[in-house]
């Protein structure tokens, strides 16, 4: 997996702010940075302006509960996203708007890292949990399409253009 086309995060706007979250049973399976440059990447790609939002890596039984208390449904699933600040809110021309939080199971990417490195299934999770964030879905099958075509342009852009999801991946 290479960086080198990724934007580093060393070089990133003041009024952009990733910030992630590793379970400390995961910090061994991939780099905050990676992650970072991974939603930043998704951000430029999209031609979204300055914005906050957090990546967490954890594990399956904490996604599951998410799910069922944010979603209704008792079962774990590889990636979560939840919407910050409503769309419509009026906020401070100064203030950087709080997208949301991408939540992640680290079991489930490494379950789904076929032919791929566990980083590079992470940076597709990161990449789609970021797309919904930005108001992408894959309900129908037109904006299925869209959404992975757009995830797939990214992915590319990160060196990562073989690593695609599965009809059974990323819910």
């Amino acid at each position: 997996m290479s960086m080198d086309a990724a934007v580093r995060p060393e070089e990133t706007d003041e009024k952009e702010s990733v910030h992630v979250q590793i379970d400390e049973s995961f910090v061994d399976c991939v780099s905050p940075d990676w992650l970072r440059t991974v939603a930043l990447a998704t951000l430029r790609g999209e031609g979204h302006g300055a914005s906050r939002l957090t990546v967490v890596v954890t594990d399956d039984e904490s996604v599951r509960a998410l799910n069922k208390t944010f979603r209704d449904t008792d079962a774990s699933t590889d990636v979560l996203s939840f919407g910050g600040e409503a769309r419509d809110f009026v906020a401070a021309p100064e203030d950087t708007p709080y997208l949301g939080d991408v939540v992640i199971s680290c079991p489930r990417a490494q379950d789904q890292a076929i032919g791929h490195p566990v980083e590079a299934e992470l940076g597709l999770l990161v990449v789609h949990g970021v797309l919904h964030l930005l108001g992408y879905d894959h309900v129908q099958p037109g904006d299925k399409g869209m959404m992975w075509e757009r995830q797939a342009d990214i992915l590319s852009s990160l060196g990562l253009a073989g690593v695609l999801p599965s009809e059974d991946d990323v819910q």
